[in-house]
């Protein structure tokens, strides 16, 4: 389970971020002219009834604010989404990420076949991530990975493990790349080297750790890109952040899943390979000679002759 960690650099709690809450996110998307009076319904019914807009195709939803499903798409559109779907995906990531985890629990509250329906849901959010995710985004990411002079991807809890196959996988195709694992000394001591020549990749999911948020402000600060991989960013982190990639991570218990996020660092280490193939072809057999002489791997290699 990830904890929110709200304490500030002291150990002190910190304050929520100015701007965060459900109904500043919603409004802060609104046109300059504002809705027109149907809009404004389904705005309404967004903003009072969060749990059930959650949960709703857009025929539920049309009905809960008596208009047609047309106006739905349109009211989504004019708040900068493509349509209802891809506006519920990150109204439901919200809701959620205002919930303690015994709430989220609550939410998820099947006891019978808990196990296919925890894999329907990741197949469904790959599915998701497939239509939506724009590719130049993670070219985009790639690419300033493979200009730095260093990247740090900061990564807490749970969400340690996408980092962690994120940086494994860049530093093999030869790139200097670091994910933090020794918490927030080792994060503050590596922020403080980064430079305008650095990146630094953030990734983080549900409530948010307060310390990746931090970290990727201070990083903003000194110069560096910044690149956010979540499903639900805060004002603080889109500000800091030089491009947000958003990604499905519920669950159907009361943490979220990875697999959607872990799906997405695969493709950037993919991209990543892509840009200097040669470099990477260096890098990878000079990693596989290092295996072989720490004898790491339970199988080794044929020559390639075959023989």
């Amino acid at each position: 389970m990830d904890a929110d960690d709200s304490r500030g650099p002291e150990g002190e709690r910190s304050a929520p971020d100015a701007g965060d809450s459900f109904e500043e996110w919603l409004r802060g998307r609104l046109p300059p002219r504002g809705l027109r009076s149907k809009g404004t319904a389904v705005l309404d019914v967004l903003l009072t009834q969060p749990r059930r807009a959650s949960f709703a195709s857009t025929g539920e939803l049309a009905t809960l604010a008596g208009v047609n499903i047309a106006t739905v798409t349109r009211t989504a559109q004019a708040l900068g989404f493509a349509g209802w779907p891809a506006l519920q995906q990150e109204l439901r990531a919200r809701y959620l990420s205002a919930l303690s985890a015994p709430d989220v629990a609550a939410e998820h509250h099947a006891t019978d076949g808990v196990a296919d329906a925890s894999l329907r849901r990741d197949l469904d959010s790959v599915a998701l991530l497939t239509r939506r995710l724009d590719g130049d985004a993670i070219r985009r990411v790639a690419e300033a990975v493979a200009g730095a002079r260093h990247t740090v991807v900061v990564a807490d809890g749970s969400y340690a493990a996408t980092g962690i196959a994120f940086a494994h996988n860049a530093r093999l195709a030869g790139y200097r790349i670091t994910a933090i694992t020794g918490g927030d000394a080792q994060l503050a001591n590596v922020i403080s080297d980064m430079t305008d020549e650095d990146a630094l990749v953030a990734i983080s999911f549900w409530r948010l750790y307060a310390s990746t948020v931090l970290a990727a402000g201070e990083a903003h600060r000194r110069g560096a890109k910044v690149f956010a991989l979540t499903d639900a960013a805060s004002p603080a982190l889109t500000e800091a952040a030089d491009e947000v990639v958003l990604v499905p991570a519920e669950g159907v218990s009361f943490f979220p899943s990875l697999t959607a996020g872990t799906a997405v660092v695969q493709a950037v280490v993919a991209e990543l390979a892509a840009i200097d193939p040669e470099r990477t072809r260096r890098a990878i057999e000079a990693a596989e000679a290092e295996w072989d002489r720490f004898g790491l791997l339970h199988r080794r290699p044929r020559p390639r002759n075959g023989t």
